[in-house]
């Protein structure tokens, strides 16, 4: 399905038409409507639980989860009319493009092992609604998200065994905390998140994954953490189990 949002020619978006040539725009994530309908929709066959193993393939699926989700949101805030300013608007198109490349990429290092496709998520009408009130409520939205996936995928890290896997996590970690970056500086919000921004509390982290702490450095989430943060945004009907958030 081609996509009716045209990458930007000029500026931040310049150096990216490269992912033109991935064929990123053959995925279904990238039908850009205010609410994406081919994603809200209900299955016909019912709505499929998500399982995910406590193993790498399951890591790096519920990664895909993650990636899949933001490229959803994203999209519809590009098209909801509710960001006004051309560089603004540019930005959150390239992270279209952005995370569809991750999703697309993902999926090629799974192959076989992807345990959903894109048609399979339901997601929810006023759960994203919600989220797209205002310029300043997506914007902030999006540095939550970034944000939360940057923490998991760096909490990821140290249980995967795979080097192929693990080198397609760092691959994109980067490049999260390159968007959060940006957005935060779009807001007016300091670059490197603060303790009193995280979704988790020093209470809640678990101490192995955390041995060093402060503002020089990212904490680290557990799947379960991440999938309690993903819920709290309810925009997925998709139920989610597995031994990955025992």
């Amino acid at each position: 399905m081609a996509s009716s949002i045209k990458p930007p020619e000029t500026g931040f978006y310049a150096s990216r038409r490269t992912l033109l040539k991935w064929g990123v725009l053959s995925l279904g994530t990238v039908a850009l409507t205010a609410l994406p309908k081919a994603l809200t929709a209900q299955p016909s066959n019912g709505i499929k639980t998500l399982t995910f193993n406590a193993d790498d393939v399951g890591i790096l699926n519920f990664a895909l989860l993650l990636e899949e989700l933001e490229t959803t949101y994203y999209t519809a805030a590009a098209n909801s009319g509710k960001i006004s300013d051309p560089k603004e608007l540019d930005y959150v198109r390239a992270l279209v493009f952005d995370e569809t490349a991750h999703a697309k990429f993902l999926r090629n290092v799974l192959g076989s092992n992807v345990v959903f496709q894109t048609r399979e998520l339901s997601f929810n009408r006023s759960g994203l609604a919600d989220l797209l009130t205002d310029r300043d409520k997506i914007l902030n939205t999006i540095v939550s998200i970034e944000d939360a996936g940057i923490h998991t995928y760096n909490g990821a890290g140290p249980s995967l065994t795979n080097p192929t896997f693990l080198l397609a996590a760092g691959s994109i970690v980067s490049v999260e905390a390159r968007h959060v970056a940006g957005v935060r500086g779009l807001l007016g919000r300091s670059a490197t998140e603060p303790d009193s921004e995280r979704a988790v509390s020093d209470a809640d982290l678990v101490e192995s994954l955390n041995p060093v702490k402060g503002r020089a450095y990212d904490e680290l989430y557990t799947p379960r953490q991440q999938l309690d943060i993903v819920r709290s945004l309810n925009i997925l009907n998709n139920p989610i189990d597995g031994t990955l958030f025992a």
